[in-house]
């Protein structure tokens, strides 16, 4: 059964619709950074890689898009484990040039 161009067009928007949402927190987090608040930015990209997480476990492989790398369950533990380690770093560096 083909897809008439409509439908093409819904289910190929939807299949990049979470790495959309990924990239969305990867901004607002740069956007803080260049804010000078450095620790914020860092840690909604911390958040964007949970959500990332998240979206890989929820998701079927077609729907991933381009947040599938791997297999499901390696692609939800390395970034929730990069997500926790980049908000984990942010939130215990204190002092430096960047402090606010």
């Amino acid at each position: 059964m083909e897809l008439m161009p409509e439908q093409r067009w819904r289910s190929a928007a939807g299949q990049h619709l979470p790495f959309a949402l990924v990239v969305a927190v990867v901004v607002l987090g740069i956007v803080r950074i260049v804010q000078y608040h450095w620790r914020q930015g860092a840690v909604l990209i911390g958040v964007a890689l949970l959500l990332a997480a998240l979206l890989r476990v929820l998701v079927t492989d077609e729907q991933a898009g381009l947040i599938a790398i791997r297999s499901r369950s390696v692609d939800a533990l390395l970034y929730s484990g990069f997500g926790f380690s980049v908000i984990v770093v942010a939130m215990t560096i204190i002092g430096g040039p960047f402090s606010r």
